[in-house]
């Protein structure tokens, strides 16, 4: 199964490398936040613009860096009322399909 990144290194090899060398490289490496502080506000904003695409990669990296899944339930309920109803729905099943998978 070919993955996102691979795809990403295919499509846009310099957008793959930024992604590898910069942000994770740097900014998630950065000390003014935790890696589970990063991951809290990467859900969040993931969420409340309806990335659905890349939220489930980030709920994994979430549940890997501390986050509890209930953590992850009150993030996508304290979105509900800022990002909207229907994205909390959605973000509520991409969380569930994450969490049976592991």
């Amino acid at each position: 199964m070919t993955t996102p990144r691979e795809i990403m290194k295919e499509v846009a090899p310099g957008l793959a490398e930024l992604t590898v060398d910069v942000l994770f490289g740097d900014v998630w490496e950065r000390p003014g936040l935790s890696k589970r502080d990063r991951s809290l506000i990467t859900v969040a904003t993931l969420i409340a613009l309806y990335r659905t695409g890349q939220l489930p990669g980030h709920i994994g990296r979430a549940l890997d860096n501390g986050v509890t899944k209930e953590e992850i339930g009150e993030v996508i309920t304290h979105m509900a009322f800022y990002a909207g109803w229907p994205t909390a729905a959605q973000a509520s099943k991409i969380a569930k399909d994450v969490f049976d998978a592991r």
